[in-house]
């Protein structure tokens, strides 16, 4: 019988990797922040899809570069781009400079999805704990949550005292400069393939690794497995900031803060509940693996979870064009519960598809999708929003994405 996990150094370790990764203090506030430079929500949309779009163009390899010359150094150097980011748009004016920002960033992102969570499975393989993937993943993801709760207060102090958006991405900076730290402290067997190889090496290491690569994805559940996962997660991906703006809305109209300025009312308000949405995800995040146990079947986790996001996101839609804010905020709130109930659920079950020695490609992949689907919603979105309003965009994509789920539906097994 497999040993239960120890919270030992390195699980505390995962943890406040998670946690110090989510302190970007600029996220509660990112659509704000564009909407004030007067960017269109089209204008907001391409830029996430630009970023979308190169981090499915640098995954993979990233993937490929993470397992074989090592995993800590790809997050270093994602971290490292992510530091560069933060300074651009720290002092960007011009779309053109966001532009570079988000090229940044985008790179940043390449080199640590998929990588972190090998690097976790990878230890828990070693440790005898494969069984036991989701729950261990759900406990270090929910300290990244903490981490946006906490975040999410921090940055509404430092926009209410500053009164500057562009303030919290130079705070932004130091979270991912003690991750870096972090991330160097890790034992070296959890480096992957830290081999120094010839280019002839090289190029037979990824040769191999893409036909692995390719050969897995061939496999139909594996391809529904991905989809069925990333489609979700590309749709939070491209919508969540929009909660930002019904937020704004609400404040704007509270009486009891009409001491402050406009820009601080959104502050309090929106610093207020993204700290509860993130404390609740961190809750639902360290408990998906009972629910899995309790569903009793991954498949039918997934299936259920992805049809109660979408219900849930054209209900957010309808409520908000009908101006019941504070409904269309409960409703958003469950979206996100939905996306950190079912992510540990699927990266767990989609890692277990795949082999071992190529895992964070794998993992990469998931990732690549996910970019994807948010690199075609983003600007959808921001069209239909300039066009109809944020309501019937949120509404439209959601009951589109609703039509196509037979395509990506997993069959049940009995024993998930």
């Amino acid at each position: 019988m497999p040993r239960l996990f120890a919270k030992n150094t390195q699980y505390y370790k995962f943890c406040l990797y998670g946690f110090f990764k989510n302190l970007r203090f600029f996220e509660p506030f990112l659509i704000l922040f564009f909407l004030e430079q007067g960017l269109s929500f089209l204008e907001i949309g391409i830029l996430y899809s630009i970023r979308e779009i190169l981090i499915n163009i640098f995954e993979i390899p990233s993937g490929i570069i993470a397992d074989s010359f090592g995993r800590k150094k790809s997050l270093i150097f994602s971290f490292l781009f992510y530091i560069l980011s933060f300074l651009i748009f720290f002092v960007a004016e011009r779309y053109f400079i966001f532009l570079i920002a988000i090229v940044f960033y985008a790179i940043g992102d390449a080199f640590r999805t998929g990588t972190h969570k090998a690097i976790i499975f990878d230890y828990l393989k070693i440790n005898n704990w494969n069984d036991q993937r989701a729950d261990y993943y759900g406990h270090t993801r929910s300290w990244s949550q903490m981490g946006s709760a906490i975040s999410a207060i921090l940055a509404a102090l430092i926009i209410f005292y500053s009164g500057n958006y562009r303030t919290i991405f130079v705070f932004s900076v130091i979270p991912s400069f003690i991750d870096l730290i972090l991330i160097s402290s890790y034992p070296s067997y959890l480096n992957g393939q830290n081999k120094s190889l010839s280019l002839k090496q090289i190029k037979k290491k990824i040769l191999l690794t893409t036909k692995d690569f390719i050969f897995s994805f061939k496999n139909k559940e594996i391809l529904r497995s991905v989809s069925n996962l990333s489609v979700f997660s590309g749709l939070h991906k491209s919508i969540k900031d929009y909660l930002q703006a019904i937020i704004q809305t609400l404040a704007i109209t509270i009486p009891i803060l009409f001491l402050f300025t406009e820009k601080q009312k959104s502050a309090i308000l929106v610093g207020i509940m993204y700290s509860f949405i993130y404390l609740l995800t961190s809750l639902a995040s360290r408990y998906s693996g009972r629910f899995k146990e309790k569903i009793k079947s991954s498949e039918k986790a997934m299936n259920i979870t992805l049809l109660v996001g979408l219900v849930a996101t054209i209900l957010t839609g309808l409520f908000y064009h009908n101006t019941l804010y504070t409904i269309a905020i409960a409703l958003f709130i469950v979206i996100y519960l939905i996306e950190n109930i079912r992510n540990p659920i699927g990266v767990a079950h989609i890692s277990s598809l795949y082999k071992d020695e190529i895992l964070a490609t794998a993992l990469s992949a998931n990732s690549q999708a996910k970019s994807l689907f948010a690199a075609i919603f983003a600007p959808a979105l921001g069209f239909l929003a300039d066009k109809f309003g944020i309501g019937i965009g949120l509404s439209a994509l959601a009951i589109i994405i609703l039509i196509t789920t037979p395509f990506y539906f997993l069959k049940q097994k009995s024993n998930s």
